[in-house]
């Protein structure tokens, strides 16, 4: 699994506006987070169009979740901005093909899919902002 900046700065993102508990503006998030602005708009976009953000306009405005922390995973957050979890050569693993003695790869690339969302899938915000539940090297 390749994590993108763009996954990267989603998931802290999300957290960022979690551990908040208020609206919190876009250039506030890009500052404590050390996100260009530009880049985290686009993030935040994706992020309110996958149903996990609310943004309301105005001096007033900014961004909240949608539903409680607990109910927002890792991975729904790394589906909402990147798609598929696992690629080989920038293929979903559903895509590939392989013939001859090579013809038991695919079943090892969903392998790997399957573990990684078993992780990602299974760490809340709420997990990763009060450390429970998180694995551990």
């Amino acid at each position: 699994m390749y994590v993108s900046a763009r996954g990267d700065y989603a998931v802290r993102a999300m957290l960022a506006v979690a551990d908040s508990g208020e609206l919190v503006k876009a250039a506030a998030l890009a500052t404590a987070q050390g996100i260009p602005l530009s880049f985290l708009q686009g993030i935040l976009l994706d992020l309110r169009r996958a149903g996990l953000l609310r943004s309301l306009r105005g001096t007033d405005g900014g961004y909240r979740l949608t539903r409680p922390a607990d109910e927002i995973t890792v991975g729904a957050v790394l589906r909402a901005v990147s798609g598929s979890l696992t690629t080989v050569r920038g293929l979903p693993v559903e895509r590939t093909a392989y013939h001859g003695a090579a013809s038991g790869l695919r079943d090892v690339w969903r392998a790997v899919e399957s573990a990684i969302e078993e992780v990602v899938d299974g760490i809340s915000l709420a997990d990763l902002l009060t450390g429970s539940g998180v694995p551990r090297p």
